[in-house]
């Protein structure tokens, strides 16, 4: 029975409950880059009609601080911002953070567009015992994460194509691999993603713009990509095996009672490793000790621990990491691609870098509005005053005394705006500048790193139940190949065990990295 002579499902309209009013909020909400837009504006009026009003906060040497708020749309000002739009506070904002990001994207683009994430997810896949599916599934969708695209759309269909050529509900795998690829998002084995980048980079940003030290709880100096590196690292087989007991012990159940269909269309050899793709990966590996090889010379050579005529000592090796993760990647990337026929020539590097670019245009036009913005809230003084204004209300609740509620609580919020408004970065760019050193003026103990990983527990574990996650409609299309009169609330249902078990698994785990005073990351 094939797809195509499959009724289709009534209009998504008639849906009627939660899931129709999430989707309904949704499309009220506009776009962050309108958001960002609105927010510029509103900070300028805002700034002007708050002129003048003082304020007093403390600094870390317990001194007291004297903060004003400054008229925006003073012509002195106004000559600021045009001055200081494009470099200050945008290319060179929080020390060029934007460059970072989009070098970080370079290696990853040309490692995935060689097709060698692919090739991996597809080469692990085939060789699966079938008792460690859902395990293995999982962990294979939380480690996708370096490279999203692979994971949702090679891993998620390839897990329903394993389970049916067992017999079993397609749905049952692809539920699995879809819960570790979204509601997992923000763990795995390999420090300094591109999301450590952005989420790290960042939180560095938001903290120093308000005097918070970028610092944890022990008083060491973070490194932004690898901050929470311990965390996410202990994370990934924790959830591996929570997404693991979710599955066989709630999803597979409830599935294995309903009814599934597999398209004529489909063979179960779609996504077999092929002689180039298994030549390419024997090079990549090649690559990868190269690289790694390198970086040991490296770190033993001219990026070794040193110690200025100051005293003071440098570690040039963990500043740059992120380049040389970068580099790693890029190594590997050309090796599979040269070996595996999909690079002829250094132009189809470039090619690949250059495609991974093209994805990086709406992060460009979304950077220049949200880093202005930032600018003006530092500049004028209104970031100072939201966050005294927060922590003062927080106080007064007397929660300075309670950080484990305040991480829960910050978790929960974030959990929920999580359901409503789509994309990582953007809604850390709105909720970061407010609430780490709001936060950190509540409780010196809500350091950046560990906002930033409650941030990231938050973000991810709602992924895989809201339609408005970027993904949420292909990975339906692909599970209706198999279940054809699927709709958005089924497969939410389907997935909302995972989400509130991850959800619930992660805080009790945070809480305990901070309980036991355990580093979150280096």
């Amino acid at each position: 029975m094939s797809q195509s002579n499959t009724p289709q499902q009534p209009p998504q309209e008639q849906e009627k409950g939660f899931i129709a009013f999430v989707e309904r909020a949704g499309k009220i909400i506009p776009d962050p880059v309108i958001i960002f837009i609105a927010f510029l504006v509103g900070a300028l009026v805002i700034s002007a009609l708050l002129s003048g009003v003082t304020f007093t906060t403390f600094g870390g040497d317990g001194e007291p601080i004297t903060h004003g708020i400054q008229n925006m749309l003073a012509t002195e000002n106004v000559r600021w911002l045009f001055d200081n739009a494009l470099l200050a506070n945008w290319l060179g904002f929080g020390g060029g953070v934007l460059g970072v990001i989009l070098i970080v994207m370079l290696g990853v683009g040309v490692a995935e567009n060689s097709g060698m994430f692919a090739a991996i997810l597809k080469k692990i896949g085939r060789g699966i015992p079938v008792n460690w599916l859902p395990l293995v599934l999982v962990f294979l969708g939380i480690m996708s994460s370096i490279a999203t695209d692979a994971g949702y759309l090679v891993l998620i269909p390839l897990a329903g194509l394993l389970y049916a050529g067992l017999g079993k509900n397609p749905l049952i795998g692809m539920a699995a691999a879809f819960a570790g690829v979204s509601a997992g998002f923000s763990a795995n084995l390999i420090p300094a993603t591109p999301i450590d980048v952005i989420l790290g980079v960042n939180a560095q940003i938001f903290a120093e713009a308000q005097g918070v030290p970028f610092v944890n709880a022990q008083g060491d100096p973070l490194t932004p990509a690898t901050m929470n590196y311990y965390f996410i690292l202990v994370s990934t087989f924790v959830l591996g095996a929570v997404g693991a007991f979710v599955t066989l012990k709630f999803v597979q159940p409830r599935l294995n009672k309903k009814s599934f269909v597999v398209p004529e269309e489909l063979s179960l050899t779609d996504f077999d490793v092929s002689p180039e793709e298994q030549k390419g990966l024997r090079w990549a590996g090649i690559g990868l000790l190269l690289a790694l090889g390198a970086l040991v010379l490296l770190a033993l050579g001219p990026l070794a621990p040193y110690e200025d005529a100051d005293g003071v000592r440098h570690t040039p090796f963990l500043n740059n990491v992120i380049l040389l993760i970068t580099f790693v990647f890029l190594v590997v990337g050309v090796f599979f691609g040269v070996a595996a026929g999909r690079f002829n020539s250094m132009m189809d590097v470039v090619r690949a870098m250059v495609k991974q670019m093209d994805t990086m245009g709406y992060i460009l036009v979304l950077t220049f509005f949200c880093y202005n913005f930032l600018g003006v809230l530092t500049y004028s003084g209104l970031g100072s005053y939201i966050t005294y204004l927060g922590a003062t209300g927080l106080s007064s609740l007397g929660l300075q005394q309670f950080p484990v509620l305040l991480i829960i609580g910050f978790v929960l919020t974030t959990a929920l705006i999580n359901i409503f408004v789509g994309g990582l970065t953007s809604k850390w760019m709105l909720l970061g500048p407010i609430f780490i050193p709001m936060l950190y003026m509540v409780n010196p103990q809500m350091t950046p790193d560990l906002v930033t990983a409650a941030f990231r527990v938050a973000d991810s574990a709602t992924n895989i139940i809201t339609p408005m996650m970027s993904y949420a409609g292909i990975v339906l299309a692909f599970m209706r190949k198999y279940k054809p009169e699927l709709t958005f609330g089924d497969m939410i249902a389907m997935m909302l065990p995972y989400s509130l078990a991850f959800l619930g698994v992660w805080i009790v785990l945070l809480v305990s990295f901070f309980s036991f005073g355990i580093p979150l990351g280096f």
